[in-house]
C-alpha cells in the first residue's frame, strides 16, 4: 500500500519537514496508564495526514502534545526547526464545533487570534485579509453576519478562516466536520482539500471515518490501542485532486478494506 512517490493535493512532489515526532510517549496517573507509546512523525509541507485508530489508541493525545497544549513524557516534537514546549502562533487548530463567539460577526472572529495577540488596532488592519479568506470560502457578503444567521457548514468555513488568518505552518484538525449531516460533510471535505491547495498547507487530521481519511490524506497513521503507538503507515495512492466519485472506485474500496483489516487486527491485540 505504498505509493512510489508522495504528492501534495496539485499532485507536486511533497517538500521538506515541517513538523516531527521522535519516539514520543505519553504516560498518565503516575505512570501506570501508557496512553502514546514511541510515535515517530513526519509531516512535509503541503502533506495532508489523517491518524484513526479506535478509542483508546492516543489520538486526542498525541494531538493535544502536537498543538502544545500538553508535554510528552518522552521524546521530541518539533516544529519548522524549534521544540514545541507550548501553544503557538504558527500552530493552527479547527475544532468539532466553530465555537464563533456569538457577539462577534464572521469578520470580527476571524481576526479574533490576531487581536488575542497584537490588540484591536493589529485586528483592524486584518479585516480586509479576513475578507479574502471569507470570499475563498466561498463566504463573500457574509462579513458582517453574526454566527446565528450561519448554517452549522457556513460556521465551519469561518472557522476555517480563524484557523488560516495567521498563517500557521500546520493545521491541527480534530474532527471539524463530525457534527454536520453526511451531504454536507462530504462538500466540506472537498471545500476544505480545496483550501489546503490554495494555501499548499500541511495538515493533520483526526477522524474516525475511514473513507474521510483515504478521501483527504497523502498518508494514513493507523494506531493501535494499550498503549497507543502505530501499527502503520498508509500511503494513499489516489490521484490528486480527489473527487467524490473516487469513493465509488475498486482502489478507493482496496484502501478501505486494507485499513479497516489494520484497525481489526489493532483490536485483537
Amino acid at each position: 500500500m505504498n505509493a512510489a512517490l508522495a504528492q501534495d493535493y496539485s499532485g507536486a512532489p511533497l517538500g521538506a519537514p515541517v513538523y516531527e515526532l521522535n519516539n514520543v510517549s505519553k504516560t498518565y496517573a503516575r505512570n501506570l496508564v501508557v496512553a502514546l507509546e514511541d510515535v515517530s512523525l513526519t509531516l512535509r509541507k503541503g502533506s495532508f495526514t489523517s491518524v484513526i485508530g479506535s478509542s483508546g489508541c492516543g489520538k486526542s493525545t498525541l494531538l493535544k502534545i502536537m498543538a502544545g497544549l500538553i508535554p510528552p513524557t518522552k521524546g521530541r516534537v518539533v516544529l519548522q526547526s524549534k521544540p514545541v514546549t507550548g501553544p503557538r502562533h504558527d500552530i493552527g487548530m479547527m475544532f468539532q464545533q466553530a465555537t464563533l463567539f456569538p457577539w462577534k460577526t464572521a469578520a470580527e472572529n476571524i481576526v479574533l487570534p490576531i487581536e488575542i495577540r497584537d490588540g484591536k488596532a493589529a485586528a483592524k488592519k486584518a479585516i480586509d485579509s479576513a475578507h479574502d479568506l471569507l470570499e475563498m470560502v466561498g463566504l463573500e457578503g457574509f462579513e458582517n453576519v453574526y454566527p446565528n444567521e450561519l448554517s452549522g457548514g457556513m460556521a465551519q468555513r469561518a472557522a476555517i478562516c480563524r484557523m488560516l488568518i495567521t498563517e500557521p505552518a500546520v493545521l491541527l484538525l480534530d474532527e471539524p466536520f463530525s457534527a454536520l449531516d453526511e451531504l454536507s460533510r462530504d462538500m466540506m471535505n472537498m471545500e476544505l482539500q480545496r483550501i489546503c491547495n490554495e494555501q499548499h498547507a500541511t495538515a493533520f487530521l483526526v477522524t474516525h471515518s475511514i473513507q474521510e481519511a483515504v478521501i483527504l490524506s497523502d498518508e494514513i497513521v493507523v494506531m493501535k490501542p494499550r498503549p497507543g503507538r502505530i501499527a502503520e503507515i498508509v500511503d494513499v495512492d489516489l490521484p490528486r485532486p480527489r473527487t467524490l466519485d473516487m469513493m465509488t472506485t475498486p482502489k478507493f474500496g482496496e484502501i478501505v478494506d486494507y485499513i479497516r483489516t489494520l484497525l481489526d487486527k489493532g483490536e485483537d491485540m
